[in-house]
């Protein structure tokens, strides 16, 4: 990866042997709700520690999925953080029920647990948990106020694909566990997610819910006849898709590692950078690093991350800022009447946030070149400020 390059913040990996399973997909036979779609959602069960995998079309779906095996309903309130894509609190809000926002911990950006005490109310049905960048949350902590309570525990584990925490898998952490296989991610199906979980009933109702809410798919029914029981959605995922997963999968142990090793030396060259504050990472978790994020400090910070980002862009270096608050945007303002200093952690970090950089491909050279240009972008960004 040449310096004349872009170097995006993420980029899918795809290689002759993802090409030769999607074309063996193609001459298959089956090229959607086939046998693919079930050796995948076993594969990926597998690997998750339990014994369910339902296989949709995306991340959002999953989640969407999700809340509808949970029965969530108007009226009901579900709590998760506001560090993270919209799509977290839309599914919610799919339901008819209400996103209560709790903040996160300073350090590490992940879900506060004792914020999350303070939100539990009357209608409080569940928790959803974020992986924020790849990092698991404290389940322990957080499975302990779901049980006093009688509360679900849904995972966003979409960052966190591969990751551990005290030695269990993500994906045998929550009632049920989400994914996303969008390119950027740990391994892609080009758009796709899973829910996965250990409980049958949950599976029965998101497999239900992804085919439209009709009683049985048309590998089960004897004849012609089917029901529709509830309203679900076409979240289906095809074989062609599933088959580029399966390949995919089989390289994700050393795509993780080269994740962490690009996280590592980021780390140690950016030790000594004052203006720069490196997301915490707990010793009882295994990371996955989907993302790769700093925090800008100082006065200024925001101007500051501005320069920055402006810098790297222009450097072609795809910085990229994840995320806006999702009590902030606008949708939400309105509509739950969310607003500024709600979650005070949350919107401080927002302040000096940048996500740099990380992917298997990513060769040393291209580490040093990130490098380089965001000191760079900080002494111009500085010398900048000084001749004001």
């Amino acid at each position: 990866m040449g310096n004349t390059k872009n170097i995006p913040y993420g980029c899918q990996s795809v290689d002759e042997q993802d090409l030769k399973a999607v074309a063996d997909a193609l001459t298959s036979g089956w090229l959607t709700t086939g046998p693919k779609v079930d050796e995948f959602e076993e594969a990926v069960a597998r690997l998750s520690g339990v014994q369910y995998g339902v296989a949709v079309s995306s991340g959002t779906a999953a989640l969407h999925a999700a809340m509808f095996a949970f029965n969530i309903k108007e009226g009901d309130e579900v709590i998760l953080p506001p560090m993270t894509f919209a799509a977290t609190a839309n599914c919610v809000a799919y339901m008819g029920a209400t996103p209560v926002f709790a903040d996160v911990a300073p350090d590490t950006l992940l879900i506060d647990p004792v914020e999350v005490k303070k939100k539990i109310t009357s209608k409080t049905k569940g928790i959803i948990t974020v992986d924020y960048a790849g990092h698991p949350c404290d389940y322990n902590a957080l499975r302990k106020i779901a049980d006093k309570h009688g509360l679900f525990l849904a995972a966003d584990a979409c960052h966190s694909f591969g990751g551990s925490y005290s030695g269990s898998p993500v994906g045998s952490l929550a009632d049920i566990t989400t994914y996303s296989f969008h390119p950027v991610k740990h391994i892609t199906t080009a758009e796709g997610g899973m829910a996965v979980t250990e409980n049958p009933e949950y599976r029965k109702r998101m497999l239900r819910f992804r085919n439209h809410g009709i009683n049985a798919d048309f590998k089960e029914r004897p004849d012609w006849f089917y029901e529709m029981d509830d309203l679900g959605f076409n979240y289906r995922i095809s074989d062609i898709q599933c088959a580029l997963g399966l390949s995919q999968l089989k390289k994700l142990p050393q795509w993780l590692e080269r994740r962490r090793k690009i996280a590592h030396e980021y780390d140690r060259a950016f030790a000594d950078v004052n203006e720069i504050k490196i997301i915490g990472s707990k010793t009882e978790t295994k990371h996955a690093y989907h993302l790769y994020v700093i925090n800008l400090q100082g006065e200024g910070r925001e101007k500051l991350r501005r320069s920055v980002f402006t810098y790297l862009r222009e450097h072609g270096i795809g910085a990229q800022v994840h995320y806006i608050p999702v009590h902030l945007h606008p949708y939400y303002e309105k509509n739950y009447k969310t607003k500024s200093g709600m979650c005070p952690v949350t919107e401080k970090a927002y302040e000096g946030i940048l996500s740099l950089p990380i992917f298997p491909d990513m060769d040393n050279a291209a580490i040093e070149r990130v490098v380089k240009t965001v000191k760079s972008a900080i002494a111009t960004a500085k010398g900048q400020q000084c001749q004001k």
